[in-house]
């Protein structure tokens, strides 16, 4: 039995499993409503295929969207697998979910980050253990700030880290 909970891992796997709910669903129903994706992946994981035009091109990680056209959607537990369009050019992609580095639905202001490190958990103790994993909680600003102008700059993101619940 290991000495620690390795919370840390485990909420990397719930949050794997939304995304993997969430684009199985779309698979089964399509986009509902202004729903869309943009995902960014590590385009160097041993385990995504792409084109070699691509990873040339993004030789570190890569950004997709998930909107408009998109075809061949399919969602497996070890990861998704769909074909976009780029250029004109319709091009398959696979993707483990342990490459994705982010996963955000701008629509609804929801979006998570993974923070991909090796850490041997079992050599580290208590306050050395790292929780790397990150949700974002995207909130509306007010229209007016307290002077009562307008505010036009850019939604900030509320980030939320596992390290807030340690004690």
């Amino acid at each position: 039995m290991a000495k620690t909970i390795d919370y840390g891992n485990l909420m990397h796997d719930a949050m794997r499993g939304l995304i993997r709910k969430v684009l199985d669903g779309v698979a089964k129903d399509g986009l509902p409503g202004d729903h869309h994706f943009f995902i960014t992946f590590d385009t160097m994981h041993p385990d995504v295929e792409l084109a070699d035009w691509l990873s040339d091109r993004y030789p570190e990680e890569m950004t997709i969207v998930i909107q408009h056209w998109f075809d061949n959607l399919d969602v497996t537990d070890d990861g998704v697998a769909i074909t976009l369009n780029f250029g004109d050019s319709p091009e398959p992609l696979y993707i483990p979910y342990d490459a994705i580095r982010t996963f955000v639905d701008p629509s609804v202001e929801f979006g998570l980050r993974f923070e991909t490190q090796d850490y041997d958990v079992e050599e580290m103790e208590g306050d050395e253990i790292p929780h790397d994993a990150e949700v974002k909680s995207f909130e509306r600003k007010d229209e007016t700030d307290t002077s009562g102008t307008a505010t036009d700059g850019p939604k900030e993101a509320e980030i939320v880290s596992l390290d807030k619940f340690r004690k």
